[in-house]
């Protein structure tokens, strides 16, 4: 039976879901639906020795002091916030280069947040920081309760360690804010009824000057609701001070502005395209192919041009990067006088130094990564030095972080994070496999050659987000010191070939990346790394998506399905908390030419009864804000009423995250692992 046959014949498809009454996000009868489903998984999969020993292992890795506390500099401080088992809300506090330098660095405590939490009765969760430049003394402190998108806006100063009395605030909202000097901010939040989009994201700008009333603020910029969220901001470079707005019509298009008074000056590049302004540059990202003049710059490109130079008409554009059917840009990062640029050649991490030069750009490789490891830009200084900091791990290889200076100093590893988990005998391997339209599929899998035991295959396939090698503990030390295989599958929808690899499984296209997804598990047994049996699944967010759907039409491959903070109710997902800003990736559902195709990979319209589903273990947190907990709620009720095995957890902190601490993270991971090793191999697992 098609899945969309199946759909129109599915009860939940009518105007009237039985379900609905579950979205009641926290309904007394929702609730008590959830406290009797949390007993009965916490009841079946915390009993034996097997989940304790999970917990305090992953637990024990998340609180250790010999993890690498990364920083940010500011000003002359480098700053890091740190959640161990005595502080699990957690300091944020500061240091020096030379005390970072040294094996245990003296820190300085500028805010301890679970003391702030007591004292002031909230479950507060560290959600970021502005400073003022340049004296890095105030700055706006951005706090969560229970981990929402939401959040609280209050003025900090860092010298006395306080609250500024009276001092800017912002209730809870889905705010952005900026300072523009030490009196006045941009502010984008809820102003009140008809000031946020659809998506609940602020579609207001506005001036705020300090001691006058948030309503008093003078409008800079109004989109629509229909828009994704705006937002403005001050850059603060000598020399080079300016303003902009950002209007994102949806996740990949918008429009960036230059304010200059009271006037607004559209930055003349193509709406899908990402444009950034650093003194004299303004690079251009491009999601499609975008003609000036003669020339053509294809999709996935990073353009260069000298800003003041552009806004006056001069198209004169330099090429830095042109992506190829086996790369993609990734990320690009500026210091003071050179452009790190970071690439991926078939899922494989490089990065150069690009230096503007009277004679054009030079470039030069910077780090050699090691195999199987992923490379990232964490810091750099760009107002005041060419200084930047690296962050490199692999799926065997623990964190470092390397520092250096571009034409200075060489890099040097600062920090470094022990291993967490045993290794011996376990090998990298990269697959590709064919998915079902002829397109080339990239996997990595992890383990032991040859043991053909339990493999945990994970996924994501939106958004234009990469799945890139990288070191977890957790796996590490629940699933592979055990003796399971982990594979990761770089499916179509993602960033890892660029823009073409995202725009291939966007709306009618989505059911291509289930297909890959599907191609690379049968690569799996294939191979011989696995059976159906013994093969799991794990997704999170847009990867419980994916989830749902392998769940709905291939349940034949798997042996047991984990969906997190999952989207599955693909006709109401829009009319959900941040759901609309997502209808640039899977398409309207009140378009019924749209809705046609969206049904199809609709997973809460397509469980039918009578069908081979594996196990399945859905979790999600109240207090998530962006993916509504609905969506496992409706699909859990539905495959519990067709009798189907189904487990279900919802943890009452966390956001979309699903955790609000390290406490909470260890419990929730060790419910899904224990639930996979219940279910695909207790004896190997040791349950």
């Amino acid at each position: 039976m098609a899945a969309a046959d199946a759909a129109d014949r599915s009860p939940v498809d009518a105007d009237t879901d039985p379900y609905r009454w579950l979205e009641e996000i926290t309904g007394a009868e929702a609730l008590r639906w959830v406290t009797e489903r949390n007993s009965s998984v916490i009841g079946a999969l915390t009993r034996t020795p097997l989940f304790a020993e999970l917990r305090d292992e992953i637990l024990e890795v998340l609180d250790a002091d010999t993890r690498i506390p990364y920083v940010v500099r500011r000003g002359e401080h480098l700053y890091n916030f740190w959640q161990d088992g005595h502080h699990p809300r957690g300091l944020w506090r500061r240091t020096t280069l030379t005390e970072y330098r040294r094996d245990e660095p003296a820190w300085d405590i500028v805010l301890d947040l679970d003391a702030l939490a007591e004292a002031e009765g909230e479950s507060w969760v560290w959600a970021g920081v502005g400073f003022l430049e340049p004296d890095y003394r105030r700055c706006l402190l951005s706090l969560s309760r229970g981990g929402a998108d939401a959040i609280v806006v209050r003025e900090f100063d860092v010298s006395t360690r306080s609250f500024v009395d009276g001092g800017f605030t912002l209730a809870e909202a889905k705010s952005t804010c900026d300072w523009i000097d030490a009196d006045t901010l941009y502010v984008a939040t809820d102003f009140g009824p008809g000031s946020m989009t659809d998506s609940g994201y602020p579609r207001i700008a506005k001036r705020w000057r300090r001691g006058t009333p948030l309503a008093e603020a003078t409008l800079v910029y109004e989109g629509l609701p229909a828009d994704l969220s705006v937002s403005a901001w001050h850059d603060p470079t000598p020399g080079y001070e300016r303003d902009f707005v950002s209007r994102g019509t949806d996740f990949y298009h918008g429009e960036l502005y230059l304010v200059t008074g009271a006037q607004l000056t559209k930055v003349d590049v193509p709406d899908d395209a990402s444009a950034s302004v650093y003194r004299d540059w303004m690079l251009v990202e491009t999601r499609s192919p975008w003609t000036v003049g003669a020339a053509t710059y294809p999709a996935g490109a990073l353009l260069a041009a000298r800003f003041d130079d552009f806004l006056a008409g001069d198209r004169t554009l330099t090429v830095l990067v042109t992506p190829d059917k086996h790369s993609a840009l990734i990320s690009y990062d500026w210091t003071r006088h050179h452009l790190i640029v970071g690439t991926l050649i078939d899922v494989r991490s490089t990065l150069e130094v690009l230096t503007p030069t009277d004679g054009g750009w030079k470039r030069a490789p910077l780090a050699d990564v090691p195999a199987w490891c992923s490379v990232s830009v964490v810091d750099t200084d760009p107002d005041h030095s060419d200084e930047y900091w690296l962050a490199i791990d692999g799926f065997l290889a623990p964190p470092t972080l390397q520092r250096g200076v571009l034409g200075a100093t060489p890099l040097e590893t600062i920090k470094s994070s022990p291993a967490f988990f045993d290794t011996a005998g376990v090998e990298v391997a990269q697959h590709f496999t064919t998915s079902a339209d002829g397109t080339a599929i990239p996997y990595f899998v992890v383990g032991q050659p040859g043991s053909g035991g339990p493999t945990l295959l994970a996924g994501y396939g939106g958004f234009e987000v990469s799945r890139l090698p990288g070191y977890d503990s957790a796996d590490g030390r629940a699933w592979l010191a055990r003796g399971g295989v982990l594979a990761i599958a770089n499916i179509r929808g993602g960033g890892e070939y660029g823009p073409r690899w995202h725009q291939a499984a966007l709306k009618a296209n989505r059911p291509l990346a289930y297909a890959d997804f599907a191609a690379v598990a049968q690569d799996l047994v294939a191979r011989g790394i696995t059976c159906p049996d013994q093969l799991a699944i794990r997704g999170g967010s847009n990867g419980g998506l994916l989830m749902g759907n392998m769940l709905t039409t291939y349940p034949e491959l798997f042996g047991a399905v984990v969906a997190q903070v999952p989207l599955l109710d693909m006709r109401r997902y829009h009319r959900l908390l941040a759901g609309a800003s997502w209808m640039a990736e899977y398409g309207d559902p009140d378009d019924p030419q749209e809705w046609a195709f969206i049904r199809g990979f609709s997973p809460y319209h397509n469980v039918t009864a009578g069908k081979p589903y594996p196990p399945t273990l859905f979790t999600t947190s109240t207090r998530d804000d962006r993916v509504h907990p609905g969506h496992a709620r409706k699909m859990v009720a539905r495959m519990e009423e067709l009798g189907y095995d189904v487990s279900y957890f919802e943890n009452v902190e966390g956001g979309h995250g699903g955790a609000a601490n390290n406490e909470q993270t260890a419990f929730v991971e060790a419910l899904v692992f224990s639930f996979l090793w219940s279910r695909l191999a207790p004896a190997a697992g040791g349950g």
